[in-house]
């Protein structure tokens, strides 16, 4: 019996690839298709960043205060959400080809907008930026799902959110040099237009172009263009794997990159450089952390296991931050704690993994919303409960104290949920033999 069913594996396997042999070239365009989308959202997240570094010429330039530029800045994060939705219904309907392209002419006109010195335009373009930023991760889990097979898809991903956190350190890291040393802001900004222009035709240009033979059959009974999004939505799992990523997302885009200076001065009693390399080890980590645990979780062939193994290190490393400082120092144990969070990219696996292959654009749209949206919620609540009290309080170890157990709170909240994941991660070819026989 262990025989027949051997050779029966075997010879499904000899068929996969036969089957396979002949799309194959058309498998490494859309991987050269999938590098050229890691640019686009390298580009995009140092756009995000970038503007935190230039407030005070940001101020001058457009004729605002610091409080008038932080709210034109803030309004990217208002059309990203929205146009998560938008963009992976696009993708579903017309494909990475039309859809991510679209999406960098769009990050590409923000980007020269806001080298205008004009309030008004400075907003509308700041929304492009956003809006057009929208595109760039669904589009690369997009054309990594056509690229790379389920066993290395995580790994993929985790590869696509390193060169984001990359995007988004040298937005800050090496731009602020440039800033500071005497580059105007229009020039950065007409440049950072150019390139995004340069991208789109690029990728509009390998990406092929998918007709019926080529995409997953539609089913007869979808009629609306926001079916995939009733599909998605309906599936409980997306809405775990949603809380999931913003949780874990939560102590990255919460308090390292909004509060994470301001705590460690006031509450550390840091200076600003060192708080500055403090906070700017957590990116880092993630750079490290995404690709390894989305290969961990691919090698592996489970996705809970990794996931709740980032998790559980992401609380240690502030735990020790917050009751044995001393032990390690600041910077590595936010470089730890950045590693395990790199576990908020696998609900991405997950999502598209538990939904069906036709609507896997619009569940990477989806997680993009229910993500941000979480982060969205908490940001407010952190600010209310630690932000306010961040310089009134008297003690500033209790303070400091408290605000982690709220980082450490969410992330426990986090491993609850993902109990309740379907485990999605598929199963070596040996361990299928085993589990026949």
């Amino acid at each position: 019996m262990l025989n027949l069913q051997a050779k029966q594996t075997l010879h499904k396997m000899q068929l996969d690839t036969t089957n396979s042999s002949t799309p194959q070239k058309k498998i490494n365009v859309y991987t050269i298709a999938w590098v050229i989308g890691m640019l686009f959202y390298f580009v995009e997240y140092a756009v995000r960043s970038a503007p935190s570094i230039m407030i005070p010429e940001l101020s001058t330039f457009f004729g605002l205060t610091t409080v008038g530029v932080s709210a034109m800045v803030g309004t990217y994060y208002y059309t990203y959400s929205v146009t998560s939705l938008i963009a992976g219904i696009a993708l579903d309907k017309a494909g990475a080809k039309y859809a991510v392209s679209v999406g960098i002419f769009i990050l590409a006109l923000g980007c020269l907008l806001f080298a205008l010195s004009n309030a008004f335009t400075g907003n509308v373009a700041r929304m492009l930026q956003g809006a057009g930023s929208a595109f760039a991760f669904p589009g690369c889990v997009y054309l990594a799902a056509k690229g790379f097979s389920s066993r290395s898809l995580a790994t993929a991903i985790g590869f696509t959110q390193c060169m984001g956190m990359l995007g988004g350190t040298a937005g800050q890291s090496v731009v602020g040099p440039w800033i500071h040393g005497g580059l105007s802001l229009p020039v950065f900004w007409i440049g950072a237009g150019l390139i995004s222009l340069a991208l789109c035709i690029i990728l509009f240009f390998i990406t092929p172009l998918e007709n019926p033979v080529d995409a997953p059959a539609v089913p007869a009974k979808q009629t609306s263009i926001l079916q995939p999004y009733k599909i998605v939505f309906s599936n409980v799992q997306s809405y775990l794997c949603g809380l999931v990523s913003g949780l874990l997302f939560a102590p990255t885009t919460v308090f390292i990159m909004v509060w994470g200076i301001l705590f460690f001065q006031h509450d550390r009693q840091f200076s600003y450089e060192q708080a500055t390399l403090i906070s700017s080890m957590v990116p880092l980590g993630w750079v490290v952390g995404c690709p390894l645990l989305g290969w961990l979780a691919d090698k592996a062939g489970k996705r809970k296991p990794v996931l709740v193994g980032g998790c559980i290190v992401m609380i240690a490393s502030i735990a020790q931050l917050l009751y044995l400082p001393a032990l390690v120092p600041a910077h590595i144990s936010m470089f730890v704690m950045g590693i395990g969070s790199g576990a908020a990219m696998l609900p991405y696996s997950i999502i598209k993994e538990v939904n069906p292959d036709e609507v896997k654009g619009s569940a990477t749209g989806a997680i993009n919303f229910i993500t941000f949206g979480v982060t969205s919620l908490l940001g407010p609540l952190f600010a209310m409960l630690f932000g306010k009290t961040l310089t009134t309080t008297n003690d500033h170890t209790a303070h400091f104290n408290s605000a982690g157990l709220f980082l450490i709170a969410g992330i426990a909240f986090a491993i609850v949920i993902s109990l309740f994941l379907k485990e999605t991660g598929r199963p070596k070819v040996n361990e299928v033999v085993a589990l026949n026989a």
